[in-house]
């Protein structure tokens, strides 16, 4: 459900082309940020909304788009966000 949740937030405010989610939580058990229920996650988002931004404004437009999300469920949160084309797979 947790997922679910940052997922649609992230879709809705970033309209990405590829979205992966990741949770990591379990590889922080015992981590001050796991005892208040918050969990680790990983994202990789590709977005046209990217597009000659620096790569602290995407960071930036990602935390807008999960706003509340940052402080009720999640502890930390690894970013890759690129660009179309930035990134070859």
């Amino acid at each position: 459900k947790r997922l679910e949740r940052i997922r649609a937030s992230l879709a809705d405010g970033l309209q990405p082309a590829v979205l992966e989610l990741a949770d990591d939580s379990h590889l922080h058990a015992g981590n001050a940020g796991a005892r208040d229920g918050r969990g680790h996650f990983r994202v990789l988002i590709i977005a046209e909304a990217f597009t000659e931004q620096s790569l602290l404004h995407r960071h930036r437009m990602v935390y807008k788009a999960l706003g509340d999300l940052m402080r009720t469920e999640i502890h930390a949160l690894a970013i890759d966000a690129w660009a179309p084309g930035e990134l070859d797979r």
